[in-house]
């Protein structure tokens, strides 16, 4: 059974990595990984960097491949970068997913935002890669994420060696 941790921007876009996260729990196959939980999150603000980076080192266990779901701002959020760091770290799978074309009640549609996965890069042969490179990205209303989620998250562990 394939485990993902969906990362994204909790403040602007937990109405539509809702959409894109229950799509992908309904089958009994699958499961998620991820730190949305409200009071959880804001506890661990309260407490302060650490807490939140353990909140999250413990969203990322046992799982195979981290959705980095691309909104407007995902690309500026730090914690955003520390789960795509960690994931790479720990040799799971990534996989870029623009969710900006998914209404949200209170903003409806946003513009597209930077992929994240651009600002990453490793080195391979002695030549600077971007993550974007090696992993894919999608956007999940143009590429039909509800059918296709679950085939990008296996290739994305593929990709990984998992």
């Amino acid at each position: 059974m394939r485990r993902a941790f969906f990362s994204f921007h909790y403040q602007r876009d937990i109405f539509r990595a809702n959409q894109v996260r229950n799509s992908w729990v309904c089958p009994p196959e699958r499961e998620y990984q991820a730190s949305w939980d409200g009071s959880l999150w804001e506890e661990a603000v309260t407490k302060g960097d650490d807490a939140i980076k353990s909140l999250i080192d413990s969203g990322l266990a046992n799982t195979s491949v981290t959705v980095v779901l691309i909104g407007q701002e995902t690309y500026l959020r730090k914690y955003v970068h520390y789960e795509i760091a960690r994931s790479f770290q720990d040799s799971k799978g990534l996989v870029g997913v623009y969710i900006h074309n998914l209404n949200c009640p209170v903003e409806g549609t946003c513009i597209r935002g930077e992929n994240p996965l651009d600002n990453w890069a490793v080195t391979k042969n002695n030549v600077s890669v971007k993550l974007s490179s090696t992993f894919k990205t999608y956007d999940y209303v143009e590429d039909d994420g509800y059918n296709n989620l679950g085939a990008w998250i296996e290739e994305a562990a593929r990709i990984a060696g998992r």
